[in-house]
């Protein structure tokens, strides 16, 4: 199997641990990820708010060059996700809008039919992969550790990571179960994170951040595993901000470093080291064979 892969900026900077934990988990699935070359920012969520024509010819130059290589584009972060499916979708709804951001790529002479899939990593993992496939590869088990998983707001809405309940998903909750964890009852697993608020309004981020790990604690969660790296940055660091601080900083890992590990990759392919909040658990090697795993 191979794969478009489009990291963005975050994952050359602050998320460098997904970046890793992603490229580490693929290999060891023996999935290829192709960097996309000379890849642009995808403009991000708040850009289309300003200049949506420049934001969407900023997205669909990634488009471009990922329709070039003919694969299926891995995008693991989730505002990417979202602004790279969104450029698609409005290419299709608006013929007009369409023909302006055609004839900016045209002056790069470049071209675009917007019909390359934008996959996020637990898409692929889960539907292409497979739980059960990936279950069968396990090195080292999640037994004893209790998970709170929390998928953020954007790989449920509007454009699906998976194609599940989106109030209610269960994919990445399931794929932990697979490998020995516990996925903790964690109902705020959809709400947001404050996101750039931290920006502009950052006691409204601290207080859902504060709100979701406090969650997490009720649960006797061991962590919080989430699919994008401004809900990790934001839970990571406004959980110990300001007035009614938790009672225990929650550890915040990416989900596919917990993959990652259960695969047989070491902290450092993962990027554990990169985590502000150590994850105090010892991963057990798995003593059956992974053969005999149902």
């Amino acid at each position: 199997m191979r794969y478009s892969y489009y990291p963005g900026c975050s994952l050359h900077s602050t998320g460098v641990a997904y970046d890793k934990s992603v490229r580490a988990t693929f290999e060891a699935l023996d999935a290829e990820l192709v960097e996309l070359d000379d890849w642009n920012c995808c403009g991000a969520t708040a850009y289309m708010s300003v200049k949506e024509t420049v934001a969407c010819v900023v997205s669909a130059r990634n488009l471009a060059l990922a329709e070039k290589q003919g694969l299926d584009l891995v995008a693991p972060c989730s505002a990417c996700f979202t602004v790279l499916n969104k450029t698609r979708a409005l290419m299709d709804e608006l013929p007009e809008f369409r023909q302006n951001v055609e004839a900016s790529l045209a002056e790069a002479d470049m071209t675009c039919k917007f019909e390359t899939a934008v996959r996020h990593p637990l898409d692929v993992l889960v539907n292409d992969i497979g739980t059960r496939e990936i279950a069968s590869r396990r090195v080292r088990s999640l037994e004893g550790l209790r998970v709170a998983c929390y998928y953020g707001c954007q790989i449920v809405r509007p454009a699906r990571a998976v194609l599940e309940d989106s109030e209610v998903p269960m994919a990445l909750d399931e794929l932990i179960g697979a490998l020995g964890g516990t996925a903790v009852p964690y109902p705020p697993k959809v709400r947001c994170c404050g996101g750039m608020l931290v920006a502009t309004f950052e006691s409204v981020a601290q207080r859902l951040c504060k709100e979701l790990c406090d969650w997490a604690g009720s649960a006797d969660a061991d962590c919080i595993v989430t699919t994008c790296p401004m809900c990790q940055a934001n839970l990571e660091l406004l959980q110990n901000r300001g007035n009614g601080r938790p009672s225990r900083r929650v550890p915040i890992l990416y989900f596919t470093q917990l993959v990652g590990m259960a695969l047989g990759c070491s902290a450092a392919d993962v990027g554990l080291q990169h985590n502000l909040i150590p994850l105090n658990f010892d991963f057990p090697e798995m003593v059956e064979a992974a053969s005999n795993v149902e």
